[in-house]
């Protein structure tokens, strides 16, 4: 059963994707009149998803339990992808429900060993809430020296909004921040109570206004693959393809890896920055496995 949080959640989230569509793109006849608020009205969502506009209504205000064929027609409804169709139904309920104190999470040790064999390949391993948990020497040349950030505030998105060196970094750094909030949000949807992403997220909303209004956008994404250009001090701009494998013994650890393609400038970069970190680069990590 879906908690208190868990409903409020869906309910905004329903109301932001809402706010997103108009009439004509979901096939329904323009008024002609001005409209009071933004996308659909809650009386259109319910004509579509065939439920009552009373119903639909409880549902936005977190009062109610929605069951599977009403999720199945709301995603329908809303045109929700993939992931934003998985959001909806983990915020109902329908998923696994996830303890409020958890074990300490440690790196698996078949990564450790993958990221120190990765001499080539930049490399990562997030874990909860997007908690960098540890990372090769390569890594830490062509992102940031994660070993001089303190344990507590090694997490990827707080890094990303933080640290002014990252908006020079990505040549799109909007996209690449807007992107990290939304897979923040599928993170939230599986740890709802966590107080430590409650912290990241307050902490993050109060700095930074790009934050907070991308958060309350409701937008979701999943860790998949993509491509990013970065500006690098040392091997110049690198266009990188970024792939995640998931460990199957912790779904919750997730190796994220930096390619390019053979015979590319940016693959030369790669091995140039391979060279450098060899001599002159930080150590890969050696901390304490992420606690939490």
């Amino acid at each position: 059963m879906a908690s208190d949080a868990h409903l409020n959640e869906l309910g905004e989230f329903l109301k932001a994707r809402r706010s997103e569509l108009s009439p004509r793109t979901v096939g329904l006849p323009e008024s002609g009149g001005p409209r009071r608020v933004p996308g659909l009205r809650r009386e259109e969502v319910a004509r579509l998803a065939s439920i009552s506009t009373d119903y639909y209504t409880r549902l936005e205000q977190g009062r109610i339990q929605a069951s599977t064929p009403v999720l199945g027609a709301l995603a329908q409804a809303l045109h929700l992808d993939d992931d934003q169709r998985d959001y909806l139904f983990g915020l109902a309920g329908k998923g696994s429900a996830r303890p409020r104190r958890r074990a300490r999470q440690k790196v698996q040790p078949q990564l450790r060993r993958l990221l120190d064999d990765l001499s080539t390949t930049p490399a990562i391993v997030l874990g909860r809430r997007m908690d960098v948990i540890a990372w090769n020497s390569l890594a830490a040349i062509l992102v940031t020296d994660f070993g001089k950030v303190p344990e507590k505030q090694r997490n990827y998105v707080r890094i990303l909004f933080t640290d002014p060196a990252m908006r020079t970094l990505y040549a799109d750094w909007e996209t690449v921040a807007r992107t990290c909030v939304a897979q923040l949000r599928m993170e939230a949807a599986k740890y709802p109570d966590d107080p430590r992403l409650t912290a990241l997220v307050g902490e993050l909303s109060v700095q930074d206004p790009d934050f907070r209004q991308w958060w309350a956008a409701h937008q979701v994404a999943t860790l998949s693959v993509g491509t990013k250009v970065l500006h690098h001090p040392v091997a110049g701009e690198l266009s990188l393809d970024w792939d995640t494998l998931t460990a199957t013994t912790d779904p919750d650890q997730q190796l994220v890896v930096w390619t390019a393609e053979p015979g590319t400038p940016s693959h030369d970069g790669l091995r140039i920055l391979a060279s450098w970190a060899a001599e002159h680069g930080p150590a890969p990590d050696t901390a304490p496995d992420a606690a939490g």
